[in-house]
Parts: structure tokens; sequence; C-alpha cells
């Protein structure tokens, strides 16, 4: 047996100070009836107190209390399988973990602000099966699609840059390894969400979006950091990166050639602002408007049988019991 809220276990507390205060209130009002009168006038006038039924009397309703605070826990036992469908698209989130995502022209920096726009993106997506991959100069899946957003977030916090085996940026392996990803026999409509900071280091990025386009993927570009651009700081944290002549290598964000790639797929780009909601609005006004959702299989889920009716059933005939019985028999008057 498990409990749906096990964390209202606690109240059962209560019980044991039930009868703690049943016990004070009973000797209490002894007390006050034997300043009354005599015990053997008492017994006369109110009855002899049969010891045994109020026993049973209290033994009743602490165990129905008991029972109402098992079945507001929600106990469980046994169980089915059950067959889960929902209705959504294919995303597959392609995200830039290179050395240059973590210039900090924005907050904290680019790839802290992208996890947190993932994040946030995740709690509001809508029956859609989504992915991870992660790529600098190579690419690599980190979480296939799926509809446990939870596991997906606990791949997005672990990624690092030094997760990626090659340095650089190559937008045409991230696109490619994104479309592998899907299954080119599933009817659904096929999305990749690129959040980068734009240096397609080896200039293949926009020929690899139209093979995606061919293949009817839509690629929608968030694009992370200020056209400005900042500093790329060392490994180690200790400065950061120059060039042979010893000038800071400042890396900056290409917003040109992103755009053209969202444009050449039927998809949109966005920049990210000074928000956290950013990625929202290209799911809403975007993702949700350009694609159709069809129904995806989710498998089965394992569904507990509640149990918590048999509680209530059986506290309310307890509580019955202790309404019905008589502690005291009359005696004559």
């Amino acid at each position: 047996m498990n409990f749906l809220h096990p964390w209202i276990l606690h109240f059962l507390w209560f019980a044991p100070l039930t009868a703690l205060v049943l016990i004070i209130s009973a000797r209490q009002k002894r007390r006050a009836m034997e300043r009354f009168a005599d015990p053997h006038l008492l017994s006369r006038l109110t009855g002899e107190t049969n010891r045994a039924r109020s026993i049973v009397r209290c033994a009743c309703l602490l165990a129905g209390l008991i029972l109402l605070i098992l079945a507001l826990a929600g106990p469980r036992w046994g169980s089915h399988y059950q067959e889960v469908t929902q209705k959504g698209v294919d995303i597959m989130i392609a995200l830039d973990v290179s050395r240059s995502m973590l210039v900090q022209d924005v907050e904290p920096n680019r790839l802290e602000r992208a996890k947190r726009e993932i994040s946030d993106f995740i709690r509001v997506v809508q029956g859609d099966r989504v992915g991870l991959a992660a790529f600098a100069g190579t690419a690599f899946t980190e979480c296939p699609l799926t509809l446990d957003y939870g596991a997906l977030n606990m791949f997005l916090t672990a990624l690092t840059p030094d997760m990626a085996l090659t340095q650089g940026t190559d937008l045409a392996a991230a696109i490619e390894t994104a479309a592998s990803s899907f299954d080119a026999a599933a009817g659904t409509d096929k999305v990749i969400l690129l959040i980068t900071d734009g240096e397609d280091n080896e200039g293949r990025g926009l020929r690899a979006a139209r093979e995606a386009a061919g293949k009817g993927i839509k690629i929608f570009v968030f694009g992370i950091g200020d056209p400005s651009g900042g500093p790329i700081p060392e490994a180690d944290g200790g400065g950061f990166k120059k060039d042979a002549q010893g000038q800071l290598l400042v890396s900056r964000l290409n917003e040109q050639g992103l755009k053209e790639i969202a444009a050449v797929t039927g998809g949109t780009y966005v920049r990210s602002m000074a928000g956290d909601l950013d990625l929202d609005v290209l799911y809403f006004d975007g993702i949700k408007e350009r694609t159709e959702a069809t129904e995806l299989k989710a498998g089965k889920i394992k569904v507990y049988e509640e149990r918590f009716p048999l509680f209530v059933v059986a506290a309310w005939i307890l509580l019955l019991l202790e309404g019905v019985i008589r502690e005291r028999k009359r005696g004559p008057v």
C-alpha cells in the first residue's frame, strides 16, 4: 500500500492527543458529578456507568478519526496499466554549449540565460514531445524525444561547455543531429528549436537548414547574446581568450545568419531580451501557430487503484456505533 498524499499522515498525531483529551474530560466530568451528590444517589439519578461501553465508544471514535486521516492521505494498492496519448508536436531543442556561450553580455551569461529560458519553456509546453541536443564543434543527443519533462530538465541542468569534445560552433552539425532524432515515419509536425549565439564557424548552417526544410522540419531560432558582443572567458576562469596578436577575442551575436536559417524553413527568429519569457512567446506565437498538433502515443503508465472509499465507509460505521452505544444504564429513581 502507498499513499497519494503521505504528508497528511502527520495528522495521525491527533489520535493520541484526542485520546488524552477524552481521558482528561472523563475525569473532570466524574469529579464534577461526585461534588453534586454522593455515589449511591448519583447512580440512582444518572444510572450506572458501563466502563466497558465507555472504552468501546472511545475506541470507535479514535479508530474513526484515524481512518478518516488515512482516507485523506489517499491510500492505494493494486494497479493496472493504462495507455495514454496526448496531442502535440515533436520539438528537438539544440542548445549551443560552446565556450562563447559563457560570454556575459546577458546576465548571468549566455548559457545560463538559455537554460533558464528552456526551463520556463518546458513548464508551458502542452503535450509536445521534447528532446535535447547539445553542440559546439560537434553535436550529440543528450535526451531523446520524451514526455517526461522532469527527466529532460535534469539533462538540461547537467550541460556545460566541458561536455563538448570539440570547441567551435557548427550549426550544421546541430541541425543534422536534431533532425536525425525525429521518427521519419511519424506523421507529427517536427520542429527544431535552435538556441545559439549564431557564430557559425563551419559556415554550413544555411545548407543544413535547407535540407531540413526538405524533410518538412521547421527551425525556430532563439538568438542569445548581444550584437555588440563580449570577451570569451578562458576555460580555467583566469582572464579572457586572446588572438595571436594579443587582442581580446570578442564573440558577437550573428542575427542575420540566424534569421536566414529560420526563414528558409518557415520558422521564426527571436532574440533574448531582458525578460525570461522570450521562449514562451516563441512557443505560443511561433511554434503553436505554425504547426498542427497530432496524437502522440506516450506508452503505458501504471495506475494505482484508489482505496479511500473503503476507509471512509469504515470510519462512518465506527462513528455511527459511537453515537449508538450508551454508556449509562438508567436506574430506578
